[in-house]
């Protein structure tokens, strides 16, 4: 795959990291489409816009008179179209991540999008159609068997119906999506991309410069994080503004659709109860002083100071093994512990490796973070990391191995019932990550061994419920304030740093510049309250592995079968199981019962 590179200082760098960390893999996306003059691409997007045409052609304002048979065989027509689409669009996307600064990519991603937002309209009747026919009527059709398969997803459409508008503004909305959300999404991650940051003379991209913050070194942290606020001051005024921007636009659309709370459509979108969320919610902020507020005034004491910089967070510990840790012990680490738990679990991971599914190099232009990419059920999936070789980089290949994994094993369910809701899908991707770190820890001998390894996983915990519980709140706060009218940088500044004191806890001092720090926070951009699913999957996981400790006979089948239900199910019954209740007020007192006990542990090394 070209990539497009400039010689610049940076990727030098890059080159020699890369060196010291082993041949680190790009994605083959030759799997989806050889490039993007591939014919093969301009044949799928041609017979995806035909097919669409004659599917209209022949169910639109139809279905009511369809029998149970004819309408299953409709869905699967949809179904079947939804995976050609997806696949054309999912190449589009894995290859303008990439590189977002490339203008030919750019512009190769913006074409295609905007072609299958034409296509969709095309489709646009089908389901809102579905969802006119009457619930009796459609109750008859469920009997019959081909369309019962379809029944889960009939279900979930079902609940959409209340927020429905009428057929023409719905294609309105479909269609200003492109100059709306969409193209301010694109904005964000292109400027994000561009911004370079200058520590000790030397220009980074994003990814790196964040990094540092977890150096052996304070004077590397803290001009890591004071060139991050002199970017992000330099830029506030766009950030501001897009968020504004967005802000709005959800609001018009939750206003239009008729939802009551901000982050209801969400709600609807996770299939889950707005007070399971609030109850989550409300257990994490009442653990504040005992979770993060005393972790972070013993690492400040293990550090020698009163308080931690906020660029001390993350710092390793003096007893942990800062060395790299090179690809190919990564991907034996990870394998292990997947196999340790289930040689098929590892058997699914090993294929990422082996038919290149994963691209690891930290590249300029290349977008930051990492994620898991489903594609669609008739290809698989791709796993992008920023990988530089550090321990926490070897437990972010888990975890998105862990999505990867699931994904592969919900393809079954087929184009429209494979897609997890976010609140479950983030189990396998937590659970993974717990495997690789049990691992670990049982081979560590040495007592300051085990307590650095202990503080990090204490430390990634915080970050995962704790902190993505923080950003919920900041969201909302956002949002909230937003109906009133437009917010300043310096308002946004001020309710973050708010909501980072609260949870966080007196143990951090904030220095100047850090009020910027949700510039770069993506998910607040692309997808509007999706942080809880993070402490949804955590909390989870943890009351899931202390089931696995528990008794691990059975086990594995059952979260396997979990695993495979993809989102035909609801959460109450994947986890029934299991024994486990998301709508029991106790259930999250479990999970963060677990992160208690690591700081418990860390506590009486102190005193022994």
């Amino acid at each position: 795959m070209s990539t497009n590179l400039r010689p610049d200082a940076f990727s030098m760098d890059t080159a020699a990291l890369s060196k010291k960390l082993g041949s680190l893999p790009e994605w083959n996306l030759a799997d989806l489409y050889a490039a993007p003059d591939d014919p093969a691409f301009a044949a799928d997007m041609k017979r995806g816009e035909e097919e669409a045409r004659r599917f209209a052609e022949t169910y639109k304002g139809k279905l009511s008179g369809l029998s149970g048979e004819d309408l299953a065989q409709a869905i699967r027509a949809y179904e079947a179209l939804g995976d050609l689409l997806g696949r054309t669009g999912s190449y589009a996307q894995l290859y303008y991540v990439g590189n977002t600064t490339d203008p030919a990519r750019a512009k190769f991603y913006g074409d295609v999008s905007a072609k299958q937002t034409d296509i969709s309209a095309i489709l646009l009747f089908f389901e809102l159609e579905l969802n006119k026919i009457a619930d009796d009527e459609l109750a008859l059709k469920l009997k019959v068997p081909a369309l019962a398969h379809y029944g889960p997803w009939i279900d979930n459409l079902r609940k959409e119906k209340p927020y429905q508008l009428d057929d023409k503004s719905e294609e309105l909305f479909l269609e200003k999506s492109q100059t709306g959300y969409s193209a301010w999404n694109r904005l964000f991650d292109e400027s994000l991309a561009e911004m370079r940051f200058t520590v000790d003379s030397e220009e980074l991209s994003l990814e790196p410069t964040l990094t540092l913050l977890m150096a052996p070194e304070e004077a590397k942290r803290k001009a890591a994080a004071q060139a991050l606020a002199q970017s992000f001051k330099k830029n506030l005024r766009l950030f501001t503004h897009i968020t504004n921007t967005l802000a709005k636009d959800k609001e018009i659309s939750d206003r239009w659709r008729g939802f009551k709370d901000i982050a209801d459509a969400r709600h609807l979108s996770n299939r889950v109860e707005p007070e399971v969320v609030a109850a989550l919610v409300e257990a994490v902020r009442q653990a504040y002083p005992r979770l993060s507020h005393r972790y972070y005034r013993m690492k400040a004491k293990w550090l020698g100071k009163a308080k931690l910089d906020h660029w001390d967070r993350n710092a390793p510990l003096p007893q942990e093994d800062a060395r790299e840790v090179k690809w190919d012990d990564a991907r034996t680490i990870v394998l292990d512990a997947y196999r340790g738990f289930a040689p098929e679990m590892a058997e699914i991971a090993g294929r990422f490796f082996d038919k290149r599914w994963i691209d690891a190099p930290v590249r300029p232009g290349k977008t930051s973070g990492a994620f898991a990419h489903p594609t669609v059920p008739s290809a698989h999936p791709y796993v992008l990391l920023n990988y530089m070789g550090k321990t926490r980089d070897v437990m972010t290949l888990a975890h998105e191995l862990g999505h990867g994994v699931h994904q592969v094993l919900a393809a079954d369910q087929g184009a429209l019932m494979a897609q997890t809701p976010l609140t479950l899908a983030e189990t396998a991707s937590v659970f993974g990550e717990m495997l690789t770190f049990q691992a670990l820890l049982k081979e560590a001998k040495d007592p300051k061994k085990r307590k650095a390894m202990l503080a990090q996983k204490v430390e990634d915990m915080l970050n995962t419920v704790v902190r993505q519980i923080a950003f919920y709140t900041f969201e909302r706060k956002i949002h909230t304030a937003r109906k009133e009218g437009e917010l300043t940088a310096e308002q946004i500044n001020a309710i973050w740093l708010e909501v980072q004191s609260e949870s966080l806890g007196p143990g951090i001092a904030f220095s100047e510049g850090y009020e910027t720090f949700w510039v770069y926070i993506s998910h607040f951009i692309h997808a509007p309250f999706y942080v809880y699913a993070y402490a949804f999957g955590d909390c989870l996981v943890n009351s899931l592995y202390a089931r696995y400790r528990e008794s691990a006979e059975g086990f594995q089948e059952k979260y396997f079968a979990m695993l495979k239900a993809g989102g035909s199910k609801h959460h109450k019954e994947l986890l029934e199981p299991f024994g486990l209740d998301a709508s029991d007020p106790t259930f999250w007192l479990k999970g963060l019962k677990v992160i208690e006990g690591f700081i418990d542990e860390l506590e009486a090394m102190e005193t022994a």
